[in-house]
């Protein structure tokens, strides 16, 4: 009788999907170029080396010659060089290289900024 008299609700099943974060996708995407590891290391030290550390270097000698600036930019070339040498995988070297690359964008700015 009590079967009866008490009425069951079973919530009706809703797949709801699952969003991955920007971050997650990244790291993925680094794990995936495991393959041009290679092209990466030739990247990431062509570029620091000929031309984004001179450029930053450049301009901080340019507008005051911040000894901190400058230390910061040449920390930043080791962290790509350092990471590369390593041979680390390229889920760490690729967002070290971006990491280090924002870092010497950071520098120009500020170098920019303290001398106007």
């Amino acid at each position: 009788m009590q079967t009866v008299l008490q009425q069951s609700y079973a919530r009706p099943y809703t797949q709801t999907a699952q969003k991955t974060s920007i971050w997650t996708r990244f790291i993925n995407w680094c794990k995936n170029q495991e393959e041009s590891r290679f092209l990466w290391l030739g990247i990431a030290l062509a570029s620091h080396a000929c031309l984004i550390t001179p450029l930053t270097l450049f301009v901080v000698m340019y507008t005051g010659n911040s000894i901190i600036l400058f230390s910061f930019a040449i920390a930043a070339m080791g962290m790509a060089l350092i990471t590369n040498l390593a041979a680390l995988p390229t889920k760490i070297t690729i967002p070290t290289f971006f990491l280090s690359i924002i870092l010497d964008v950071a520098i120009l700015i500020a170098s920019i900024s303290m001398w106007l």
